[in-house]
């Protein structure tokens, strides 16, 4: 599958007024293809620092900045991109089988994180390598 059918980036609608702005994001379909199971958010990170650093074999994600910006390199182990999230009105959809990395954080950045499943360690590939061979045994078993 290529890399561009993998994520996308997705605006949402300001609903705001005089009072200021309003962002909905709402799963199962309405604005993001999942179902929101768990709520995360990454915050007094430096531009020095890496997170994520993996996989999910199962999880989807939709990543926003609700504050700052930060970049996010997805990678499907066959082509990169390097996606800029600087508006809080702009969320990345990532498939699941998507090596992620964010970094290059802002000082006032705050990362939320909206997740298809609930927290599991064994779902995680954290080693790219591994992550490599995990893509050629799925891409084995789907061609039989």
């Amino acid at each position: 599958m290529k890399l561009e059918e993998q994520y996308k980036l997705i605006e949402f609608a300001d609903l705001g007024d005089e009072r200021g702005n309003l962002v909905v994001i709402e799963g199962e379909g309405m604005n993001i293809p999942f179902d929101i199971k768990r709520v995360f958010y990454i915050y007094g990170s430096d531009s020095t620092v890496v997170r994520g650093q993996h996989a999910n074999r199962e999880t989807e994600f939709l990543l926003v900045n609700v504050s700052g910006n930060s970049k996010v390199r997805v990678d499907n182990g066959r082509e990169s991109v390097v996606v800029e999230l600087n508006k809080p009105r702009m969320g990345l959809y990532l498939a699941s089988m998507l090596w992620k990395d964010m970094y290059d954080f802002s000082d006032d950045s705050v990362l939320l994180v909206l997740a298809s499943r609930h927290y599991d360690e064994k779902e995680y590939i954290r080693d790219y390598d591994a992550y490599l061979q995990a893509l050629r045994e799925k891409e084995s078993l789907e061609s039989e």
